[in-house]
């Protein structure tokens, strides 16, 4: 049983790239699918869900390797329309592959998508623009299956700016006769990669505020392209350093991607300056409480930072209240948390944290992907030793984690344990 073993109390201090951004690959990569021809993508991550989706292309008859830093995608041997069952429980972005396949093939059938466990996050999104462009949709327990002769043009109104639903609504779009225009479409970054990849493989498609038109049946070619940096991690990375203290660069980045987190950051007392693709954060590990903070849908704040920056705050001066509107199991880290000592309390979507003077190492098991990261924050700024499991969920998003802390004087690396002795100290 692998685990993360972490000794805190240093502060950190270097420089670090920045990986390319996770929730811009996955959804790049399900593109591939309706390109007829070979993609070449730069700048991707090294983690799992980047591997299991990579399956899932194979296993649809692609050619899709890992050579280098790129990953390479041949979509013309692609003939499958099921997504299996075996790796589309592992992440929800599977889900992406039901607008994907319906525009290259005309029917698609996936098994309902996994991910981390954040509370309900239904299709009925999905489902609604899919059907808006004439498909036929069919939901079990199990899968969702959706089909259709010919798609066509039409006018999607989303009644929430929802991430995944835009995303599936775009790659159906491609493979309509006449104009797609999606309303209130959510407008975070990764989905203007998404945008600028198809455009480079031939689509026609624009943007105006929360409005996106897509020209559909524009034959779709092989390119090559550069994944943007993940802010999320860059997120981190920062939120690592204000709660530890140091001076951190990190390169290959854009906190254009990132303000109310920077604005977060800054409030709390860290000084960050920004310098072409560079953001350095200096602080010494004495942060001041922020004021309340709310996700939201992009430009709001993140909700994938809410547990990093919650873990970053926990030995501020104050209280710092949180609501969580986008998620509703989003808290799931706080009973984590409270074991190294954090005073954080919640009810429902609201959660207070009361600042503390001093954190000890703690056994802890991650539950999802940045609720993984928010312990690893934790447990660099806590006292004595710590031992995180359920590290899986943290590989699913981080590339390198371990190593780029590293890099920048955190005592943290991967141990392999008997499992019994895992279940008997956590």
């Amino acid at each position: 049983m692998q685990i993360l073993s972490v000794r805190g109390g240093a502060p950190l201090r270097g420089s670090i790239p920045v990986s390319g951004a996770k929730n811009s690959v996955l959804p790049i990569l399900a593109a591939c699918a309706v390109c007829r021809g070979v993609s070449v993508l730069h700048n991707c991550p090294d983690i799992s869900d980047v591997g299991d989706t990579l399956e899932i292309l194979r296993c649809l008859g692609c050619r899709a390797e890992k050579r280098g830093g790129a990953l390479i995608v041949d979509a013309r041997t692609l003939c499958g329309w099921q997504v299996p069952a075996q790796y589309a429980g592992r992440l929800r972005s599977s889900v992406l592959f039901l607008g994907a396949l319906l525009a290259h093939m005309g029917r698609a059938r996936i098994a309902l998508p996994g991910g981390c466990p954040l509370g309900k996050r239904p299709i009925d999104l999905h489902i609604l623009a899919l059907q808006a462009l004439g498909a036929q949709v069919a939901v079990g327990q199990h899968f969702a299956e959706c089909r259709a002769e010919t798609l066509h043009g039409g006018r999607i109104r989303l009644p929430f700016a929802s991430v995944g639903a835009t995303e599936n609504a775009i790659l159906a779009a491609l493979g309509c006769e006449g104009t797609t225009v999606i309303e209130n479409a959510a407008r975070e970054p990764e989905i203007g990669d998404l945008i600028r990849f198809l455009r480079a493989a031939g689509a026609q498609i624009g943007e105006c505020g929360g409005e996106i038109t897509i020209q559909g049946g524009a034959p779709l070619h092989g390119t090559t392209y550069t994944v943007m940096p993940d802010r999320i991690e860059t997120a981190t990375y920062l939120c690592a350093a204000a709660a530890c203290g140091g001076d951190v660069t990190l390169r290959m980045t854009d906190g254009r991607t990132l303000l109310p987190v920077l604005d977060v950051l800054r409030a709390s007392g860290c000084e960050i300056t920004q310098s072409g693709d560079t953001l350095r954060l200096c602080g010494d590990g004495s942060l001041r409480a922020p004021g309340a903070i709310e996700t939201a849908p992009y430009p709001g704040f993140p909700t994938d930072a809410q547990a990093i920056v919650m873990a970053a705050l926990l030995r501020e001066r104050g209280r710092t209240e949180f609501t969580e509107t986008i998620f509703e199991n989003r808290f799931r880290h706080i009973a984590e948390l409270r074991k190294f000592g954090a005073a954080v309390t919640f009810s429902g979507r609201r959660a207070q944290l009361d600042g503390v003077a001093a954190l000890h190492g703690a056994n802890v098991r991650a539950e999802d992907l940045r609720g993984g990261a928010a312990l690893v924050i934790a447990a660099l700024c806590a006292d004595g030793e710590s031992r995180i499991a359920g590290v899986k969920h943290i590989l699913r998003g981080y590339d390198t984690l371990a190593g780029k802390l590293q890099i920048l004087g955190g005592d943290i690396k991967y141990v392999e344990i008997p499992e019994e002795m895992l279940y008997n100290t956590l």
